[in-house]
């Protein structure tokens, strides 16, 4: 080790604080405290608050030794210089016991706790995919665990601007009071963001709780909000429309074949929302619902779509057929779609045309990422398209399915497409397209 009267005579000496903190902030936490021991200089560098506005924690139900001391070291520093936090990420792995589950919930009972004290920073928060709805969550751990996250949120409700509780998979009634506590209506400044994608148990109908409605009744101002088709009313909407029409954005919302989706939503509502709040975008994300009287009866033309997701993965279902949608759903959003994913298994039907000309049909429409079968020359055709301008996209990513195990020929042919238009592809698109076997 250097004393200071060595490092004067370095050029490390004549660092400038500012590069000095940002060539910490690219250390972790044992870097960092080693580099610390160098000087007073490099020590002081240690306690600068903006080393420490943005932590992720990994717990891992099935760590190794490595990993098990990383966690420690983590949750000391985070205790130690948490009053400078501002963004929190905890992440969950592999929960596999009930021994780790009890470890998880004491250990956060004690950082959360530790937070709520001294921390007058926190503006973001997210603790995903906690699975509460697993067995390996005992009542009484996920009661207290609960318990605690209530009582943090009821103390930062003040201060923070993003929750993020994907996946927690609670009952209606612990979503609520968890949601309740973020909700306190005497607050000056109101939550923007809110992500409570499968933040209820599966098979819930959200839509029909009054309890539900009087818990999202007490947010004001939101500008983004993530959740599921399952929780979409009439009375949702013309929640959102009184209480954030002023400042709504975007609305995210996944529907799953396993949550419920079969209520009545009219399309006055969304018509209604839309015009309160002008600025607002809508994003779907639907994975494995593809029956096209389900889809009709939730993508009303109403709506200002933004980004459709359609996922069936590899599942196939002889009661739908995909040619419909393409048909006389998505062309209703013409004027506004951006986004489309398809990732579809159609063995029973050919597609090309019906894509073509609705990619062609939609005038915004920049990303398009579709796995699907296609015929090769879809691919020349859409480029051709393209060229000529009578399209706009800018990404294309593509997986052609096929049955064929040795896809040599179309291989080639994907490769002579992309030396006709290279020219365009190299300088205009994000360009990625495959053959993939599906057996």
């Amino acid at each position: 080790m250097e004393d200071d009267s060595d490092l004067v005579q370095s050029s490390w000496a004549n660092l400038p604080d500012v590069c000095l903190r940002h060539v910490f902030h690219w250390l972790d936490d044992k870097n960092r405290s080693q580099a610390a021991l160098v000087c007073k200089k490099w020590n002081q560098a240690m306690y600068s608050g903006s080393l420490w506005r943005t932590r992720t924690i990994i717990f891992n139900g099935q760590p190794s030794r490595a990993q098990a001391s990383e966690l420690e070291t983590a949750l000391w520093y985070v205790k130690k210089f948490g009053k400078y936090l501002e963004h929190l990420e905890i992440k969950l792995w592999h929960p596999y016991s009930t021994v780790f589950t009890r470890k998880f919930q004491v250990s956060m009972r004690s950082l959360l706790s530790h937070l709520a004290k001294c921390n007058c920073r926190l503006v973001s928060l997210s603790i995903k995919h906690l699975e509460l709805d697993r067995s390996v969550w005992k009542n009484i751990v996920r009661a207290q665990f609960i318990k605690n996250l209530g009582t943090f949120l009821k103390r930062m409700s003040k201060q923070l601007n993003y929750l993020n509780l994907k996946g927690a998979r609670v009952t209606l009634e612990e979503g609520c009071e968890l949601l309740n506590s973020l909700s306190c209506l005497t607050n000056t400044k109101f939550i923007s963001e809110i992500n409570i994608e499968d933040f209820f148990s599966l098979h819930l109908p959200v839509y029909s709780s009054t309890l539900f409605y009087h818990t999202v009744s007490k947010f004001h101002s939101l500008v983004i909000l993530t959740f599921n088709y399952n929780c979409v009313s009439d009375e949702l909407l013309d929640i959102l429309s009184k209480n954030s029409a002023h400042s709504l954005c975007t609305l995210n919302i996944k529907c799953h074949i396993y949550d419920p989706h079969g209520q009545v939503v009219w399309g006055m509502s969304w018509a209604n929302l839309a015009k309160s709040a002008p600025k607002l975008n809508v994003n779907f994300y639907f994975e494995r619902v593809m029956k096209h009287d389900h889809l009709s009866r939730i993508l009303l033309v109403e709506i200002p779509v933004r980004s459709i997701s359609l996922r069936s993965y590899y599942f196939r279902d002889p009661d739908w057929m995909m040619r419909p949608t393409l048909t006389t759903i998505l062309p209703a959003y013409w004027h506004v779609l951006q986004k489309l994913t398809l990732e579809v298994n159609n063995d029973n039907e050919q597609l090309d045309d019906e894509l073509l000309q609705l990619i062609l049909s939609c005038r915004r429409l920049f990303f398009l990422k579709v796995w699907a079968f296609l015929s090769v020359t879809f691919m020349e055709r859409l480029l051709y398209n393209r060229a000529e301008r009578k399209c706009f996209l800018t990404t294309i990513k593509v997986r052609i399915y096929t049955f064929q195990q040795e896809t040599r020929e179309e291989d080639r042919l994907l490769h002579s497409i992309y030396k006709k238009f290279q020219n365009l592809i190299d300088s205009e698109l994000n360009y990625f397209v495959i053959t993939y076997p599906l057996m």
